[in-house]
């Protein structure tokens, strides 16, 4: 709901807030409590003082969800501490034990299976589980693919022969001493197989920890030697077997390729983030391989920096994590304040040295941009699913009828935006979303010739718009005053039976029950003269601002603020995205079309060496940037060419 001017007055000097004296400038973990005495958040501090002060700065400064939690918040309490590794551990002891709503928020993705060995049992076995609970139990993963866990199992009991059967199966073939089925048939090398003892098994199952933690090396080695001793000994059957041995150990290896230094354990984080969620992807590098890639999505309710976000992520994954599942080195995109402590922290747990660093070049560099890259795509499905789910639909429509104070449903809800480049190449998008879902055969782009900034730019675009309201008989032209419109064909049979195929273009009268414009305040005021001026104030209308994620109503001085976990903002966030996204394609296409305009204008330039010489400078201001003699390293462009290209592009 929206912040009435006189509660923000009278919220402007917060009751409980300490004096300055009274907070020490020790380090320290703080606590915000609710009238209820309900732990609102916790934070730590290498200065209390000096961080307090920041949330009883002037009410009107703070991000909007930050002023939401310090007004909800009847008191703060402190606890001072010897040093900064003690507050990163009572930090995350308190997280843990009240579950703060305003701080992040973890959803763990429990969608991947996991290799398990289940140590606690007499005689471990080998399962695939998505239950990450098991009692004592050793997981390796998380695998993309249910089958990817399954052939890797099969090829590694060929090397390491260890139970694979049900706890049912061994306890009887133990009582009775017969073999378990799966070791009849050599799927299954536990005691029960009647091969080998419970310790010697305990033995093999050791191994096998031990090369999916990284210790390959050391059993290529082995069985390379034996293999060559049985060979030179003429036991040709112990050496078929060491070689077979050898080939599922190759086998193993090839689905885990190599990205790394041999000697490399490392985990990478890579972080994809939004005002109101992030995603990390945390890659787990053992023996320079890829062993397992564990996902999570993080909900934020107060407004954090990225490197705070690293700090809490990294507490989250070693605050429970075993010595042995700690690397020597953790890579993260940005280092937080507190590294130092932070290092001190993981080598007290892991009890060896840990370095926490960025990887800014070589293959780590590398690795690190891929794990970001699939922490955004990790992203943008999350949102997507969230405005995909029917049931989540229907709630987000009714939200934003609620917020918005309409008399029905949004069922058709139309996005602009307005994209340039440095104030030139000025276009627009609409795009459509029916039932909470794109309807992309309805997207229009829309150029704007003259304007004198983003406002008029959206004046301009909603009165061509709005103009086909009042005529729904007619059918949109294939451009409307410089918009951009597709039109999907289709294919009909005639009576005759022949196939005629015909343009089917959408009706561009179709009444939009909301408009949603990229912005704030500005924005809104001149989309809602707009709708004025075209006599169609009956359409809702709002914006939705990037920076705090804010939405604003035409008139309004204050924003509404829609919850973090609201489904009618992720629908707005979808919408605004979407639209920027499109924006952006059309502005690069017109760029694109333009600069081929140009270079077909100079004499002895064909399409294919346009195309070249965009394929390899990659941008068109590359291109503008290059001298003659670069572009010569072109075939078929010679000095006085090149020249005459430079020339053209200069003027």
């Amino acid at each position: 709901m929206a912040t009435a001017p006189a509660s923000r007055e009278r919220m402007s000097q917060l009751p409980y807030r300490p004096k300055a004296g009274e907070i020490p400038t020790n380090p320290g973990v703080y606590r915000f409590r609710d009238a209820d005495g309900r732990v609102l958040y916790v934070g730590k501090a290498k200065n209390l003082r000096a961080r307090l002060s920041n949330y009883f700065a002037p009410l009107y400064s703070l991000h909007e969800r930050t002023r939401r939690m310090v007004t909800t918040a009847a008191s703060v309490e402190w606890t001072v501490v010897p040093s900064d590794v003690d507050s990163l551990q009572l930090e995350y002891m308190w997280i843990k034990e009240f579950d703060p709503p305003f701080n992040v928020r973890y959803r763990d993705d429990k969608s991947y299976p996991f290799m398990a060995i289940t140590l606690a049992d007499e005689a471990p076995r080998v399962i695939v589980t998505r239950n990450h609970k098991i009692r004592g139990a050793k997981y390796f993963g998380p695998y993309p693919k249910v089958w990817a866990v399954h052939d890797t199992i099969d090829l590694m009991i060929k090397v390491f022969p260890i139970r694979t059967c049900s706890d049912s199966s061994y306890k009887k073939a133990m009582a009775s001493g017969r073999p378990c089925f799966p070791g009849q048939i050599g799927r299954c090398g536990g005691p029960c197989s009647m091969k080998v003892t419970v310790e010697e098994h305990r033995a093999v199952v050791n191994d096998f920890i031990s090369f999916m933690s990284g210790g390959d090396q050391r059993f290529t080695r082995e069985l390379t030697a034996r293999m060559k001793e049985a060979s030179a000994a003429m036991d040709y059957e112990s050496a078929a077997h060491y070689r077979d041995r050898l080939q599922a150990i190759d086998a193993v290896l090839g689905k885990s390729a190599l990205v790394l230094a041999p000697d490399t354990d490392a985990d990478l984080f890579g972080i994809a983030e939004d005002e109101l969620a992030a995603t990390v992807q945390h890659f787990v590098v053992r023996g320079g391989r890829v062993r397992g890639v564990r996902a999570t999505t993080i909900e934020k309710e107060i407004d954090i920096s990225g490197a705070e976000l690293v700090d809490q992520v990294l507490q989250r994954t070693y605050g429970d994590a075993d010595a042995s599942d700690i690397p020597r080195q953790v890579l993260v995109p940005e280092l937080p304040d507190d590294a130092e402590q932070l290092e001190d922290w993981l080598r007290e747990r892991r009890g060896r040295p840990v370095t926490l660093q960025i990887a800014q070049r070589g293959r780590k560099a590398d690795l690190l941009k891929t794990a970001t890259l699939n922490a955004q795509q990790a992203l943008m499905l999350h949102k997507t699913r969230r405005t995909s789910d029917y049931v989540a639909r229907s709630q987000a429509l009714t939200d934003l009828q609620e917020a918005l104070g309409m008399s029905e449903a949004p069922l058709r809800i139309e996005c602009f935006d307005v994209s340039h480049l440095a104030g030139t190449n000025v276009v627009a998008s609409m795009v459509v979303f029916e039932d909470g879902l794109p309807r992309k055969d309805q997207y229009r782009s829309f150029g704007v010739a003259e304007t004198t900034d983003d406002t008029d730019s959206m004046y301009q675009v909603l009165t061509r718009r709005l103009a086909y309201l009042d005529r729904p008989d007619e059918i949109e032209p294939e451009t409307v005053n410089g918009a951009i419109v597709a039109a999907p064909e289709s294919e009909e049979a005639t009576s005759d039976g022949d196939v005629v195929t015909a343009r089917k273009r959408p009706r561009f009268a179709y009444r939009p029950q909301l408009l949603v414009v990229d912005g704030g305040q500005p924005q809104v005021a001149a989309a809602a003269r707009a709708l004025a001026d075209a006599g169609h104030e009956e359409i809702a209308l709002c914006g939705i601002a990037k920076r705090l994620e804010e939405v604003w109503l035409p008139g309004e001085e204050y924003p509404v603020i829609l919850p973090r976990t609201s489904e009618a903002l992720y629908l707005l966030q979808r919408l605004r995205d979407e639209a920027h996204r499109f924006a952006i394609v059309h502005q690069r296409k017109r760029r694109k079309r333009d600069i081929t305009s140009v270079l077909s204008e100079v004499p002895g330039l064909g399409d294919a060496r346009i195309k070249a010489l965009l394929r390899h400078f990659g941008s068109v201001s590359a291109l503008k940037n290059a001298s003659p003699d670069e572009m010569t390293v072109l075939p078929g462009i010679g000095p006085t060419l090149a020249e005459a290209i430079h020339t053209h592009l200069a003027r």
